[in-house]
């Protein structure tokens, strides 16, 4: 690996602060997105002041030491995007400071450059192969340094191209209605993962879709059905309800694991990244290391895998775009 590009450019987090909806979906079991707009309304200007503050004592001259003002644009639910990218064009505006909009993808994809004070810097070695597993979305990506001649020319110089994706739900949408599908609490994965600790992986026989497809697209929507017909009409005891857990999400992981290192050996991977919300998943994190071999794996800390504004402002940073398809 010694003529592998490296860098250390990471993105230091001088304040992250976050007003979770979790309780406020809890009763809805789901994200509705009128109420999740009324709520961001509620908590914008809190979270803004909470955060300026914080990064304030750290630095002394907040907002005159900022740069630029980041915000969400796509993809994701409307009605809630549009609060956040209201108020920080406003505040760009007001405090004249350039707005750049940043793509949700490119957010969960900076989240491995970030650290706090408390944490050291990463380095990383290209290509990178990234997974991107959440609730909305689930992608295998290649992650290249520009030339530097490009690179110079646009910012940090980063390059990515998709490989493959999710061809119907996503991995932590399957979590989720999985969970849901057990009598789990919303939010659904967390809860599913903890019952699963109780569980047999080997008990229910549970397909893995597209696993051996040959290339990097994905299908959960079959394990949901192939759940669905397995609880419909019966009372589950404790222990048949984590069994079916446990299978469940084994049978997702399996899939994940098995296309990243597929892709890792068909790119010539020099690292891989693992990051979105079903990142925190302890199981994956286990398995795909232990894949991955000698191969670096890179996962962000548990609190900037699962959607936060620091990881925004990193992709806004490092001036990580994600491509149109062509």
């Amino acid at each position: 690996m010694t003529n592998t590009p490296e860098t250390r450019s990471n993105v230091r987090v001088l304040s992250s602060v976050v007003a979770s909806q979790a309780d406020l979906h809890a009763r809805t079991a789901g994200v509705v997105p009128e109420i999740a707009a009324r709520a961001h309304v509620e908590a914008i200007t809190f979270v803004i002041d909470d955060a300026v503050r914080e990064a304030g004592g750290k630095r002394g001259h907040v907002p005159g030491d900022i740069d630029a003002i980041a915000a969400t644009t796509e993809p994701g639910l409307r009605p809630a995007l549009v609060i956040g990218e209201t108020a920080a064009r406003a505040l760009a505006v007001a405090w004249g400071k350039p707005f750049i909009p940043v793509n949700h993808l490119a957010g969960h994809i900076a989240a491995a450059w970030l650290v706090s004070d408390a944490q050291s810097a990463v380095s990383h070695r290209f290509p990178a192969i990234v997974l991107v597993v959440s609730g909305g979305h689930t992608q295998l990506w290649r992650l290249d340094r520009r030339p530097a001649k490009a690179s110079a020319e646009a910012g940090e110089g980063f390059q990515l191209r998709l490989l493959g994706q999710t061809r119907d739900d996503a991995a932590g949408e399957a979590f989720d209605k999985i969970a849901r599908l057990l009598g789990l609490p919303y939010p659904g994965g967390a809860a599913l993962a903890r019952l699963a600790e109780r569980g047999d992986a080997c008990e229910v026989a549970l397909p893995r879709p597209m696993i051996d497809s040959k290339d990097f697209y994905f299908s959960f929507s079959g394990l949901k059905t192939a759940v669905f017909y397995l609880v419909r009409g019966r009372k589950l005891s404790e222990q048949e309800r984590a069994d079916i857990a446990a299978s469940a999400q084994e049978a997702i992981v399996d899939v994940l694991v098995a296309k990243t290192v597929d892709a890792a050996a068909r790119e010539g991977a020099a690292e891989a990244i693992l990051t979105g919300g079903v990142a925190a998943n302890a199981r994956l994190r286990s398995r795909l290391r232990d894949a991955l071999g000698a191969l670096p794996l890179v996962v962000p800390h548990p609190q900037y895998c699962t959607d936060n504004a620091a990881m925004i402002g990193a992709a806004a940073v490092l001036k990580l775009e994600i491509p149109m398809p062509s």
